[in-house]
């Protein structure tokens, strides 16, 4: 069996967080033969929550765990991972102007990374997650499976002649604006995607794709003018 593979999820007290972290402790992140030790990271008042999730998974006696890293700290919570699946952010609340939770989450995104970039492993692979609504237990099953899938893919291939969706970096293909974070058809192979090209689009998804760009690329803008700020 492979030696274990340091994987950070954050916002692992959350309702996402806590969805994923049994899922990867039993290989659907990484594969069935991979074992991993888990970095768990949350904000100090969610630290007795963090607590009961790192007792669950013991309890729980999965195979390929091979160790638990629990904590409040960005710093102990990066060293040496080499997968991270950024899940944790600032919930928008009722009243709070986009721009106020996009400031929250820039913040809280921006300690993360220059933690990775400082302390994890050089190949560490990120995909963040910002969670902008009220958070249902259905929901976050599902978006956890995503973010397993989505590693998954990315990490171990696609099967020969098929394709997924994911969201990638933009290159211009089908009208996106280049530099933008979008769902692509994609092949994996290892550990790179490459974006399939010669789709047909039809006129109802083309005006649903550049309604989305334009949304996407107004909330990179506004990301933008915030760090700038900062």
């Amino acid at each position: 069996m492979d030696e274990p593979i340091r994987v950070l999820v954050t916002g692992a007290a959350g309702q996402i967080g806590y969805a994923l972290v049994p899922l990867i402790a039993r290989g659907h992140l990484l594969g069935a033969n991979q074992p991993v030790i888990l970095h768990m990271l949350d904000i100090p008042p969610c630290a007795d929550s963090l607590k009961g999730v790192e007792m669950e998974l013991l309890d729980g006696a999965f195979p390929l765990l091979r160790g638990i890293v629990a904590t409040t700290d960005v710093v102990e919570a990066a060293t040496g991972v080499k997968v991270a699946v950024m899940v944790g952010g600032f919930p928008r609340k009722a009243g709070m102007e986009r721009r106020e939770v996009m400031g929250k989450n820039v913040t809280i995104y921006k300690e993360q990374a220059a933690a990775l970039d400082k302390y994890a492993d050089k190949s560490v692979k990120q995909r963040g997650a910002e969670i902008i609504k009220a958070r249902k237990f259905s929901s976050a099953l599902s978006a956890a499976s995503a973010a397993c899938n989505h590693v998954y893919n990315w990490l171990n291939g696609t099967p020969e002649g098929t394709w997924v969706s994911m969201g990638v970096y933009s290159d211009g293909s089908y009208g996106v604006p280049a530099g933008l974070i979008y769902s692509f058809p994609v092949t994996c192979k290892s550990g790179e995607w490459e974006i399939v090209q010669g789709l047909s689009i039809d006129d109802f998804s083309r005006g649903k794709m550049d309604a989305t760009a334009a949304e996407l690329l107004d909330e990179k803008n506004l990301a933008d003018s915030i760090i700038k700020g900062t």
